[in-house]
């Protein structure tokens, strides 16, 4: 008799063929789970070890690393290490062995209680390494230095960042601190972003630029004027024709000679999602004969000699070199003519579109990969420019470039545990409960489980399917009507599930829940479908045994991560450990979003009052544990996201003191008595709103006004090499 048969036969299930307890099925429900996908084998495998990847029964970390894509996504900075944790190299390809920082000792350093040597602060956590964001910069400024120098070209590259990508204090004096020897500038697109700029760029180079864009009235173009009399080296962009009225009328108003650039709206532009806002019928810029018209009345008003700059965007993360060229060799021919026409031009500003290889596919065609690297990029940019020039004797321009993305993504990493995870789990029957349903179900119900016996003694196994399907929706019909009650509809919901794991039909994605909100910390993932690299950060030495999707704590439906890089619809996970694994050790487990520097934090939201993840500032040091904390501050406060939405959390903790008051302990016999009920209250508000462990679920706040400073000299707290193993019971913050 078929093993299938078997197991639906109540009366029939000779021994080896028995329902198991947790009610698999045997011996077709004991396969092995296969190898995943997008998982080679390293060169250096032997044929043994190579079975035994087959087999199951080997791992190492250069296995994880390739399945996960590591080396294509995440060099020089992200590897794994010998230990199975992903490792954070800070100065990129020059990293020495012993400068290699091992994440998951920082996020015990910030998780860890305050008793024990930590920081206390509270997942999700954005971990920023600024040696990464020097290192960005550096590279870009290398990689251009040399196109300069290969090509003879006659000027030199200056770039900006663009404080939309990321407008953290300390992300932007960072980037003018390190980018100072460079003359590196800045570039703003509104009100805010100029006077964060203006402040900033007091401590950078006077050579450096502050490259004013966006939509502008005289209130923004007053204050761009005003930064060009505190000798800020400020250039007013026009991006709409109106604009230079404002320009000339003010100027002469605060007697200020400004220097003025013109955004241009070029015919190239490329076809994916970022390049909708480039091309003749894009957003911003000002087309030939609008330009025209503002070379007139600049010459008009004796003041042609202050247009000296010419902006133009293809698009974010241009795919690849020939569009790139294309477009500068465009922008190029418009700033010669520009020169003719009488402009004293010196700078031409490609803007940004420099992108970053977010699945490690080296692809032209994806709106997540570029097919070249830095240096390529930076060859065709000089390489394009030089050439129009030269057909056109006209002096090279400087360089700039708008590089935000490439700048900032890789400085940040955004950590979050996954709290639980869920698989649908078939009731275990036995036979006499086989029998006893059996006898429940109504006559046509009957009819559809004997042609399922029927088809499983003939070992015809799609029709099986058909019929516990036709069985299962019969009797949800009949649940429905009232002729089944709940019990029935467990029993064949768990019978047609048991048919369908015998016959390797079911599901095998689980469900992990993670202590993050999408909308807040991933807003792009759900706004526009941007793929990041996402992996777990430890137990990268252990085969992943399973496969999930990620579901976050709001109550929306879209907050779930089902798509990844390469294609995937799940993502490689290991098995959580506590109450569903053999071991029982009760560890965390712990996911990184890598390459999420731009855009993230800025975009994000508070759907369900959820506010952003703790931060910390870590930088390499030659201390013991090869890093130290200097920055640290934790997650937006229940309180602090009640009064974003203009609520007065100071008024809503009377008027609930007052009803615990009046409805508290006294009268239903709560031992805690009225102050203790008011302070919890109180704490409830102070606590951020994600999930914590009750066992460190109160939470202080980090002294100095939010702030934590350390010195590397003081760094010498134990890290702790692994979590708690106590049970912990999840719940929210609040009360």
């Amino acid at each position: 008799m078929p093993a299938l048969a078997c197991c639906v036969d109540p009366a029939a299930a000779p021994p080896g063929y028995a329902l198991a307890v947790d009610g698999s099925l045997h011996p077709l429900a004991a396969a092995a789970v296969p190898p995943f996908s997008g998982a080679p084998l390293s060169t250096t495998t032997t044929a043994a070890d190579a079975a035994a990847v087959e087999d199951g029964s080997f791992w190492s970390p250069s296995l994880s690393a390739s399945l996960y894509r590591i080396p294509g996504w995440g060099a020089p900075y992200f590897a794994v290490n010998g230990s199975g944790n992903i490792s954070v190299r800070p100065h990129g390809a020059e990293t020495l062995g012993h400068q290699e920082i091992d994440l998951l000792k920082i996020v015990k350093k910030a998780s860890d209680p305050k008793s024990v040597g930590g920081l206390g602060l509270q997942l999700p956590l954005i971990v920023r390494f600024p040696d990464v964001l020097k290192n960005r910069l550096q590279s870009l400024q290398s990689a251009f230095d040399f196109a300069v120098r290969s090509l003879d070209y006659q000027a030199h590259y200056q770039g900006v960042y663009p404080v939309k990508c990321n407008q953290d204090r300390f992300v932007v004096e960072d980037i003018v601190e390190f980018g100072s020897p460079f003359r590196f500038g800045l570039e703003a697109g509104s009100k805010p972003e100029l006077l964060l700029a203006m402040s900033c760029l007091c401590k950078g180079n006077p050579e450096a630029l502050l490259v004013c864009n966006g939509f502008k009235d005289s209130e923004y173009i007053s204050l761009a004027l005003v930064a060009r009399k505190l000798a800020i080296n400020t250039v007013i962009v026009l991006e709409q024709e109106e604009e230079i009225d404002l320009v000339i009328n003010l100027s002469k108003k605060f007697s200020v000679r400004p220097v003025i650039g013109v955004r241009a709206k070029l015919r190239t532009k490329h076809s994916g999602h970022f390049g909708s806002t480039s091309g003749e019928k894009g957003k911003f810029g000002l087309t030939t004969t609008q330009i025209l018209r503002v070379v007139r009345k600049l010459d008009q008003a004796g003041m042609l000699d202050c247009l000296q700059l010419l902006h133009f965007h293809i698009g974010s993360q241009i795919p690849s070199t020939i569009l790139l060229a294309d477009g500068v060799g465009e922008a190029a021919q418009i700033y010669c003519e520009l020169v003719r026409l009488g402009a004293q031009m010196k700078v031409i500003d490609i803007g940004g579109g420099l992108g970053i290889d977010y699945d490690g596919s080296k692809s032209s065609d994806s709106d997540i990969s570029v097919g070249y690297d830095l240096q390529e990029y930076a060859s065709a940019v000089v390489r394009a420019i030089r050439f129009v020039c030269d057909r056109k004797s006209v002096k090279h321009p400087i360089i700039c470039s708008e590089s935000g993305r490439a700048i900032v993504s890789h400085h940040s990493v955004l950590i979050f545990e996954a709290v639980s995870a869920s698989a649908y789990e078939a009731p275990a029957i036995s036979s006499p409960g086989l029998q006893q349903f059996m006898e429940s179900l109504t006559e046509d119900a009957r009819a559809d489980y004997s042609n399922l016996y029927s088809a499983a003694m003939r070992g015809e196994y799609e029709t099986c399917l058909l019929h516990a399907d036709q069985l299962k929706q019969r009797c949800i019909e009949q649940f429905k009507e009232g002729i089944l009650g709940i019990e029935q509809l467990a029993a064949v919901d768990g019978l047609c599930d048991m048919v369908s794991n015998a016959l390797g039909a079911s599901d095998p994605v689980r469900t992990y829940h993670v202590n993050l909100s999408i909308f807040t910390s991933i807003p792009d993932f759900w706004g526009i479908g941007q793929l990041f690299p996402i992996v777990p950060i430890h137990r990268l030495e252990q085969r992943p045994g399973m496969r999930g999707i990620l579901s976050d704590l709001t109550c929306d439906s879209d907050g779930k991560i089902d798509k990844f890089i390469g294609g995937e619809s799940s993502l490689p996970l290991h098995e959580l450990e506590g109450e569903r694994s053999i071991s029982g050790s009760g560890g965390r487990y712990y996911l990184g979003m890598f390459l999420g520097g731009a855009y993230e934090e800025a975009i994000g939201g508070l759907h369900n009052l959820f506010g952003g993840p703790s931060v910390v500032r870590v930088s390499q040091s030659d201390g013991p544990h090869g890093f130290a904390v200097t920055l640290a501050m934790p997650g937006r406060s229940c309180g602090d996201v009640l009064r974003v939405m203009q609520h007065e959390p100071e008024l809503m903790f009377e008027t609930l003191r007052h009803r615990a008051e009046e409805y508290g302990s006294g009268q239903y016999n709560d031992p805690m008595g009225n102050d203790a009920l008011a302070s919890r209250l109180a704490q409830s508000f102070h606590n951020m709103p994600y999930l914590v462990a009750t066992s460190s679920c109160a939470l202080n706040a980090i002294n100095n006004n939010g702030f934590y400073y350390c010195n590397e000299d003081d760094y010498n707290a134990a890290v702790a090499d692994a979590a708690s193993g106590e049970d912990e019971q999840w719940s929210y913050c609040c009360a």
